[in-house]
């Protein structure tokens, strides 16, 4: 019967994910500790234990995984976002340090003593949402998607974090006629459909509904455009994600809507 240590398939787990991952070690000691199910304390104390068969088998699939460029996140089912655990599926995006930014953005214009009204268009996971929920508990947050696979893992997460957010299924504002709301958020979809650089990035495992908008990037910004004005209150915010060359163009697509 093999004996597995765990200092030795760290060791194999760098050999393996060096060339394939920037953080070869780290990647490693956290997909050995997800497959043992332990923590970093308890792998630090006692770098050299004995690992289970069934937990070096579960090791070495998340490093066959991780060698092929799947995200951690996938791996693991989850992901830390706005220091929260996000529970993910493959319906969802993997939540970026970057759409931090839009959470900030909203916050700021929403005193903490508020009830408003908000909602998330395209909420996947329910980062956004959540992330809000936890900031501003007296707002009251909607959060569509149209993946009813995607609104179930966001629910999930709200059930667990004892978050109370009203989910709804549909097309952005398709849930929501007659509704207007102070603050409008979305991290939509905004890559071109031909964008090569996603041919070699972990982004190919994710979603492609979630990522591509058409032959510019924009086509799901202009659809959210077009009804905006219908759904933001008067003096309202509207936060919207897009690439780092968009802005121009979402100006001017908000511009047209008569939103400044």
């Amino acid at each position: 019967m093999t004996e597995y240590r765990a200092a030795a398939l760290v060791q194999e787990g760098i050999s393996q994910l060096t060339g394939c991952s920037d953080s070869p070690r780290l990647d490693a000691e956290v997909l050995l500790r997800a497959a043992c199910g332990i923590n970093r304390t308890a792998l630090a104390r006692d770098p050299d234990q004995s690992i289970d068969a069934q937990s070096a088998d579960a090791f070495f699939s998340f490093l066959k995984r991780r060698c092929r460029a799947e995200p951690i996140a996938y791996i693991l089912g989850r992901k830390e976002f706005w220091s929260l655990e996000i529970e993910l599926n493959d319906a969802t995006l993997v939540p970026r340090p970057e759409t931090e930014v839009l959470v900030e953005t909203t916050l700021d214009a929403i005193p903490p003593d508020t009830a408003v009204d908000i909602a998330d268009l395209g909420t996947g996971s329910g980062a956004i949402a959540l992330a809000l929920a936890i900031e501003r508990p007296l707002a009251h947050i909607t959060a569509t998607d149209i993946s009813g696979a995607a609104l179930s893992k966001a629910r999930e997460n709200a059930k667990r974090l004892g978050l109370d957010i009203q989910f709804a299924e549909g097309d952005w504002f398709a849930p929501l006629k007659g509704r207007r709301f102070d603050a409008i958020v979305s991290n939509p979809p905004y890559v071109r459909w031909n964008d090569p650089a996603l041919e070699t990035t972990p982004a190919r495992f994710e979603p492609a509904t979630a990522l591509f908008a058409g032959e510019d990037g924009l086509d799901c910004i202009r659809a959210l455009c077009a009804n905006l004005k219908h759904h933001v209150k008067a003096g309202g915010l509207v936060a919207l994600e897009h690439g780092h060359d968009q802005q121009d163009a979402v100006h001017a697509l908000l511009s047209a809507a008569g939103l400044e």
